[in-house]
């Protein structure tokens, strides 16, 4: 698998001409001074986005729908560069290497790539719970609730961690939290859709059925596939 590489000539067009095929002008929200274009943005992405997804590019219809009506709410909002505005999320669902987290970072990219302004923060369940454990000088609970608060989250691998009461309850209240609020959160999970009621209980299994669309990949593993 080739190294990826800083965001290049090619890679702006092909960019581009996505936008351009969706209608969307690629410098059309770059409207001040003092907000970073599209290629600024992205490339100041890249500084948080793993390596291996750094030119993460969402293709899956369903995904790059949904990127479409986020992009269409935000600039329903004030003149200027806009922000990213409340909406539906994405529960990414299919086995291992069938390229779930690659979607769910192309997703910050493309939204990024149309001038949407916008914080987000992406995180393993597993390393949820582990920043939750009381450990010296931390505030957990300050750190849960910028989570909670994040205008984008991406919740990767969800219901892969052992579970608990307590594992249980942090996840329903992040889950609510941004339920109630509208918040834009890309969930993705190995598990069958059938079995997240289980793993993550009635009140987590619930709300996601309500605020997700459900994107399903399927597929060999793509890992194993380019290790052969």
């Amino acid at each position: 698998m080739p190294e990826p590489q800083p965001l290049g000539t090619g890679l702006a067009k092909r960019l581009s001409g996505i936008l351009t095929a969706r209608g969307i002008a690629s410098d059309a929200c770059a409207h001040r001074d003092d907000i970073p274009g599209p290629k600024a943005a992205l490339e100041a992405a890249e500084a948080r986005i793993p390596p291996r997804y750094r030119n993460a590019m969402a293709d899956h219809p369903q995904v790059t729908q949904w990127i479409d009506g986020l992009i269409a709410a935000a600039r329903r909002g004030p003149v200027g560069a806009p922000d990213l505005a409340r909406g539906g999320s994405l529960l990414i669902a299919g086995p291992t290497g069938t390229g779930k987290t690659y979607q769910a970072y192309g997703a910050v990219r493309g939204l990024l790539a149309a001038g949407v302004r916008l914080r987000w923060q992406a995180l393993t369940a597993s390393d949820l719970y582990a920043a939750q454990r009381p450990r010296h000088g931390s505030d957990s609970e300050r750190d849960l609730q910028a989570l909670m608060r994040c205008p984008l989250l991406i919740v990767d691998d969800l219901g892969a961690a052992k579970t608990s009461e307590w594992t249980e309850e942090l996840t329903y209240r992040l889950v609510n939290y941004r339920y109630e609020q509208l918040l834009p959160t890309v969930f993705t999970t190995n598990l069958p859709i059938r079995d997240l009621r289980e793993m993550l209980g009635d009140r987590v299994a619930s709300r996601l059925a309500e605020m997700t669309e459900r994107v399903t990949l399927t597929g060999a593993d793509r890992r194993r596939q380019a290790a052969a």
